[in-house]
């Protein structure tokens, strides 16, 4: 055994124990450590069969379930890179990143949408070799189960490529170590993961916060994954109850929307140690309302593709009296706040970009050695494009991605301050500001409203909400009402499209 192998590793201390449980059915099904390894080393061998060793990739297009699992710890075992591909993408965006992330297989499922991006593929020049999750899942159950293992593989070999939310710009891979997944873990144990815990994830898997976040982290700490294929309110309030899970987490508007389902009164979430909420800061009232009502706490994370989803923690003792905060780095992360032009550190209090440093940093971007280089400061900081402050108690707030920033008649306007001041109006589910051209100030702010079902909203009513709480040049010029906002596979609002939609 060797440092992937980490199911191996994991069975040698108790195979017998339930690994994963498998919800993406109508009925769970249970796969303890001892099937999970046996299962990777089948699927290892028929990838060996198939030409794939060290260094290659193997990409996939599917639903969230086993067949993640699957491939992530078979890829593992040879040294080979996971490639899990966000399936909500169009085809043509898919073209493009097999084309940068050049893999030598791509599985797919055989349901809709992924069928017809697959056939798309099919069309399309220099596209890997194109395997049909049916014939796959046959191909691996019939190999043999023959133990795996590949010498070479050391601490920095790259275990998968995660491909950046691109909410301000084009997706990238980031290359994830070895080092990073295990560094990761030493994070999130000591952010308070336990290994008797049993984690429902919601995540999507081909995004850092499904795979790292709790889930693979657990699977090398011996607790127990649920696993379903994708977020329903009802169900999982229902799965809370009945697979006694111990940590659960989300986005806000995940917790908004459970907390709002008819299934809400009458759910059990006792059995919670607690909820973490991550992507953007949890309103107030909402974690009022769960504590008030469910008695669940809440803790704060946050996390990145390139440095991983354990990088700050709040607890929940913190929770309402830091409340917007992400908490402080977690024990092997080093953050510091620089201005932006100068590189010189900023004063406690004093908005700034955000930079980490650790051993759970990403290798670098595959294949875009310049934006390796301009990501990374010597010295090994990272630049991570998020703008925060750091208080005297060394709680960090993230005030803004830097790229969504923008000048109004010469004043910085912070689109995350103008989001967290609509909130606060009754009656809006989800919001997202940009900043749009305009002659006379150089640039306003746009607004896009997304009104709580059963509510409506107007401009008008929300410019004199914005207008009693913000200064004037702070309050967008422009107000859309809108039903949906388009959102990336971790449900970040994505802002160029909301740019496009401004124009």
């Amino acid at each position: 055994m060797y440092v992937g192998d980490y199911l191996a590793r994991r069975s040698m201390y108790g195979g017998g124990a339930v690994a994963l449980v498998d919800v993406t059915g109508a009925e769970p099904r249970r796969f303890t450590y001892a099937d999970l390894n046996q299962r990777a080393d089948r699927t290892a061998n028929w990838l060996r069969r198939r030409g794939v060793g060290v260094g290659d990739r193997v990409a996939y297009l599917g639903f969230d379930g086993l067949p993640v699992f699957d491939l992530l710890f078979a890829c593992s075992k040879l040294g080979a890179a996971f490639v899990p591909l966000n399936w909500r993408l169009h085809g043509r965006e898919i073209e493009g990143l097999l084309g940068r992330t050049t893999p030598a297989l791509l599985v797919h499922d055989v349901a809709e949408p992924m069928a017809s991006i697959a056939a798309h593929l099919e069309r399309a020049p220099g596209m890997p070799v194109n395997v049909p999750l049916d014939e796959a899942l046959a191909a691996w159950a019939a190999s043999p189960d023959d133990p795996v293992s590949e010498d070479t593989v050391t601490t920095e070999t790259t275990v998968c490529l995660l491909l950046t939310g691109g909410t301000t710009g084009e997706p990238k891979a980031a290359e994830i170590s070895h080092r990073h997944v295990v560094w990761n873990t030493f994070n999130a144990l000591l952010a308070d993961v336990l290994q008797t815990d049993i984690y429902l994830n919601i995540f999507p898997l081909f995004h850092s916060g499904g795979l790292f976040a709790f889930t693979v982290p657990l699977l090398i700490l011996g607790g127990t994954v649920v696993q379903p294929r994708s977020f329903e309110p009802e169900r999982t309030l229902r799965l809370i109850e009945q697979e006694s899970v111990t940590v659960f987490a989300g986005v806000p508007t995940v917790f908004q929307m459970m907390a709002d389902c008819e299934a809400w009164e009458g759910s059990d979430l006792s059995g919670l140690r607690y909820c973490l909420s991550g992507g953007a800061p949890m309103p107030v009232p909402l974690i009022e309302r769960y504590g008030a009502e469910k008695g669940v706490v809440f803790r704060q994370g946050f996390g990145m593709t390139e440095f991983g989803p354990d990088v700050f923690s709040l607890s929940s003792a913190d929770a309402v009296r830091k409340a917007g905060s992400i908490g402080r780095p977690n024990f092997f992360v080093d953050a510091r706040v620089v201005d932006p032009d100068t590189g010189e550190d900023r004063p406690a209090g004093e908005v700034g970009e955000l930079l980490l440093r650790g051993p759970g940093s990403m290798t670098g971007y595959f294949g875009d050695p310049e934006a390796t280089e301009e990501a990374f400061e010597p010295g090994g900081w990272f630049h991570t494009g998020d703008l925060a402050l750091i208080d005297e108690e060394g709680y960090c707030f993230i005030v803004d991605r830097l790229k969504d920033m923008f000048v109004s008649g010469g004043e910085n306007v912070f689109p995350a301050e103008v989001e967290a001041a609509l909130y606060r109006l009754p009656g809006v589910a989800m919001c997202g500001v940009v900043g749009v051209p305009d002659e006379k100030w150089g640039e306003v702010g746009a607004a896009f409203v997304v009104p709580a079902a059963g509510t409506t909203l107007e401009p008008e009513q929300i410019l004199a909400h914005l207008g009693g709480r913000l200064a004037r040049y702070k309050v967008p010029r422009r107000v859309y009402v809108v039903d949906e906002l388009p959102v990336s596979g971790a449900g970040k609002i994505l802002k160029t499209r909301l740019k496009e939609m401004a124009r």
